[in-house]
């Protein structure tokens, strides 16, 4: 069984699709990283698997039941863009509001078992706008986490997290799937950290999903190459995985990822040939351009570097 299972799913804004065709699967117990760059759909995706907005056409399944079925809905916990807290109300408070909406019954002890989950047991009383980012995140993974869902679904919730923030989110969002058996789908375009963490994974671009696998399959079928752009090498620019020491090419698997070591731009998936965009260019600290056309070669899209 599938904790979600999508099939041509398709979501359209004025005649312009933000989802198109898509079809997705979340095996129950995965964390499932959702990647893709800012605006190819994520968001608009998982709105529509909590039923925030309606499809255009498509099917979605949650634990083999359609997604609009109140029985399924009661499963499923998330965090989409903000947390809705009330600023001047404490962690607890909000928590206990969110508890009363759902209709809990013992909400003390649920409201001490979230906060312990994501380790804010010692902030309850601390009001909300007083919270840093890291802890605001944590705070709406808590209110997802009320009545112990089968699936969390969150969007973007290591954005603008520091070091320490994203570790302490790996560790949650770890032992909320570990230990208490959840489901999480999480998007971002943070591959570095979706790979620490990802069982699986489904990119996105333009609305469509390019390509789903497993953390395995990316460690076996990951080729492409690589542009370290900050990095020269013999007069030019280290252009392939071997010549970028210690890179793990686990940052190849999407041409606008950035790879999590060197921060270099990838330029293939497994000699898959991507959909069509505009050239792009990049300026690097010695004021050159990196200027990427469409041309492939073997599946690989060409970089040049120009100097104005």
């Amino acid at each position: 069984m599938n904790a979600i299972e999508i099939r041509g799913l398709s979501k359209s804004f004025r005649g312009l699709y933000a989802v198109d065709s898509l079809n997705m699967t979340v095996p129950v117990g995965a964390i499932y990283g959702f990647i893709g760059e800012n605006g190819s759909g994520k968001s608009t995706t998982e709105k529509l698997i909590c039923g925030h907005l309606v499809p255009d056409k498509g099917s979605i399944k949650l634990f083999d039941r359609k997604y609009t079925n109140a029985g399924v809905r009661a499963r499923v916990g998330a965090l989409i863009e903000n947390t809705g807290c009330f600023p001047n109300s404490s962690v607890w408070d909000n928590l206990m509001m969110q508890a009363i909406n759902l209709g809990l019954s013992d909400r003390a002890g649920e409201i001490d078992r979230v906060l312990r989950i994501v380790r804010m047991e010692d902030n309850a009383k601390l009001k909300f706008k007083k919270c840093s980012l890291g802890m605001k995140q944590r705070i709406g993974i808590a209110m997802a986490l009320l009545g112990d869902p089968a699936l969390l679904i969150l969007d973007e919730p290591i954005n603008g997290l520091d070091t320490d923030g994203m570790r302490m989110m790996r560790e949650i969002l770890v032992d909320i799937t570990q230990q208490y058996g959840c489901t999480v789908l999480i998007s971002s375009h943070i591959l570095g950290e979706l790979e620490k963490i990802a069982t699986h994974y489904g990119i996105i671009r333009q609305g469509k999903m390019i390509q789903e696998l497993s953390a395995k399959d990316l460690e076996s079928r990951a080729k492409g190459v690589h542009l370290a752009e900050n990095a020269e090498y013999a007069g030019g620019f280290r252009t392939s995985a071997a010549e970028v020491p210690g890179c793990s090419g686990r940052g190849r698997l999407y041409p606008y990822l950035r790879c999590g070591r060197y921060g270099g731009y990838c330029g293939a998936f497994d000699g898959k040939q991507l959909p069509s965009q505009r050239d792009q260019k990049e300026q690097d600290r010695s004021g050159r351009i990196l200027h990427r056309t469409d041309e492939q070669e073997g599946g690989v899209k060409r970089w040049s570097r120009h100097t104005n």
